[in-house]
């Protein structure tokens, strides 16, 4: 059959009044019934999009737990402390640094995954620059309400397992945190005293540029050049980067540990 016969063998289904009235009556029919056909497909959609708002959800969470270190400038004088440090049982205070000429003092923990990216070479760093008289303490205070992984018992297990070269003390009840004005892991304090003054605030920023999510090989630079000009007496050349970390885990109100 040619194109031209089946074409007019099709004309009687339009030809006629009623039958176009019943063609045009059940268009809306058909109207319809393609919305209907279409509805599965906007209901699978949308399932879609939730899955995927639900399966991006741990990543705004973390965003949402990053803090950048700011609040205390140049100059500001190291608080005074007690805490213990949990592999030896040993009480620290900062007078016992009073023989260095610099100090550095880390605020970090455990679980943090910034901390982690960042432990062998803090060890690293740390106990190069106290063999050249840098004095180094870590502080963890994270609550162990929220955070069991942060406590001291696995402070211990921490100091242990990295060998670090600096006592690694935990502060309980936040109040060397809060003195500090510290907000995040990890927190980098360096100090550096001029004979018998105190302790005062020669650098705070971050490590280097590397995070664990964008490849930057872990150098320690920024502070590695801090130290240096501390332990050396020069001014600082550059102008320190605070760094985006993880907040620290405040104690939740009327907890006992």
């Amino acid at each position: 059959m040619s194109l031209a016969t089946a074409a007019a063998g099709a004309q009687p289904f339009v030809r006629s009044s009623s039958s176009a009235a019943a063609a045009s009556s059940s268009r809306p029919l058909l109207a319809v019934a393609a919305a209907r056909h279409r509805r599965p497909h906007g209901s699978l959609a949308a399932a879609a999009a939730a899955a995927r708002r639900r399966r991006r959800r741990p990543l705004l969470q973390v965003r949402a737990a990053r803090t950048e270190s700011t609040g205390v400038s140049v100059g500001f004088r190291a608080p005074q402390f007690e805490l213990p440090e949990p592999l030896t049982g040993k009480l620290w205070t900062l007078d016992d640094f009073e023989g260095n000429p610099a100090l550095l003092v880390m605020f970090v923990c455990n679980h943090c995954p910034f901390v982690k990216h960042l432990k062998k070479d803090i060890a690293k760093l740390t106990s190069f620059y106290m063999e050249k008289g840098l004095a180094a303490v870590a502080i963890s205070s994270n609550s162990i309400v929220t955070h069991p992984q942060d406590g001291p018992d696995y402070i211990a297990e921490e100091a242990k397992l990295y060998k670090y070269s600096f006592p690694y003390l935990y502060d309980e009840s936040q109040e060397v945190a809060k003195a500090f004005r510290a907000v995040c892991t990890p927190e980098f304090y360096l100090f550096k005293k001029d004979g018998r003054r105190p302790f005062e605030l020669f650098y705070h920023g971050q490590f280097d540029d590397s995070r664990p999510s964008n490849n930057v090989p872990v150098t320690g630079r920024d502070l590695s050049r801090a130290i240096d000009c501390a332990l050396s007496g020069q001014e600082l050349p550059f102008v320190p980067k605070p760094r985006l970390n993880m907040g620290i885990e405040l104690r939740p109100c009327g907890a006992d540990s």
